[in-house]
């Protein structure tokens, strides 16, 4: 059976974003859908999985239930569910830039779609900046973008103020996984006194299922929030995996490392590792061996 994964996102009012969780998770429940959805007074924001019908009855509850007869959606198709199980989360914000005068409902920067893309950011006029976490541009990003060495979007705010000027950088260009993060980086750019931002209509999921590979300017894979790790081009499952331990996208060189254990470390957590971690990591194994064993 073949699986679609759906990604959205709108930000908008949701003044009884509480009332809303129960009937949207046994909604997805009772049609074996699959995934998280993030609801704030804010918006929503969610990536499900399931069968097409199912997808498309949950699509259609949301257009009923929230209002969101035009929400954009970003679909992909997968072997396997990529989910284990429907979560619905209550959030202070769909997506946490930690400053609550921040508000995209009030005007962000300019939408670019996928077929100009390439021109904008080619424009040596423009300066273009990876909004996403390190270790999502260390696996890939765009030829020339600007990597801010972020470990969460909550030091995005602080980077722009070192490292950005709206009298030297008079247009800037911004891009995510999905776009959700770009409408509030340009929200706040805006404030900060910006005139020409702009940022990726749809993300590099959009992108990359849009743009053929012969004329793309994505180089490497983009990591998605799921268990398919990553994709590339067409949005085809890539080639990483996360580590047991931390978490964190491991390559198949990483796995050749010494520092490499399948349930204890990988390179990026190795030096962290001590008895503490080693016995809590063998009782996870026990853990799920035995869950295996009663399957």
């Amino acid at each position: 059976m073949t699986v679609v994964v759906a990604a959205f996102y709108k930000f908008m009012k949701i003044p009884d974003y509480r009332d809303k969780r129960q009937p949207l998770l046994d909604f997805c429940q009772e049609r074996a859908v699959k995934g998280t959805i993030l609801l704030a007074k804010e918006g929503i924001n969610g990536t499900i999985a399931g069968d097409r019908h199912a997808i498309d009855l949950v699509l259609g509850f949301l257009a009923d239930n929230l209002d969101l007869k035009n929400l954009e959606v970003k679909k992909s198709e997968t072997k396997n569910c990529p989910f284990a199980r429907m979560k619905v989360k209550l959030k202070k914000e769909i997506v946490t830039i930690g400053l609550s005068e921040v508000d995209p409902t009030r005007g962000v920067g300019t939408y670019v779609s996928p077929e100009d893309w390439n021109e904008l950011i080619c424009d040596p006029e423009v300066i273009v900046i990876d909004t996403r976490n390190d270790y999502e541009v260390a696996i890939g990003t765009f030829k020339g973008a600007i990597d801010p060495k972020t470990e969460s979007f909550r030091e995005f705010p602080e980077y722009t103020q070192k490292n950005l000027d709206p009298n030297r950088h008079k247009k800037v260009a911004m891009f995510c996984t999905g776009g959700i993060r770009c409408e509030k980086a340009t929200s706040y750019l805006l404030d900060r006194g910006f005139k020409e931002v702009y940022h990726l209509k749809g993300g590099i999921l959009k992108y990359l299922e849009e743009v053929p590979p012969e004329e793309s300017m994505w180089e490497g894979e983009c990591f998605v929030f799921d268990e398919r790790v990553t994709v590339t081009e067409n949005l085809e499952p890539g080639n990483y995996d996360l580590c047991y331990a931390c978490g964190h996208p491991i390559s198949e060189e990483d796995k050749q490392s010494p520092k490499y254990s399948e349930i204890l470390s990988c390179p990026h957590c190795f030096d962290r590792l001590n008895s503490k971690k080693i016995a809590r990591q063998e009782q996870k194994k026990q853990q799920r061996s035995q869950v295996k064993e009663r399957k």
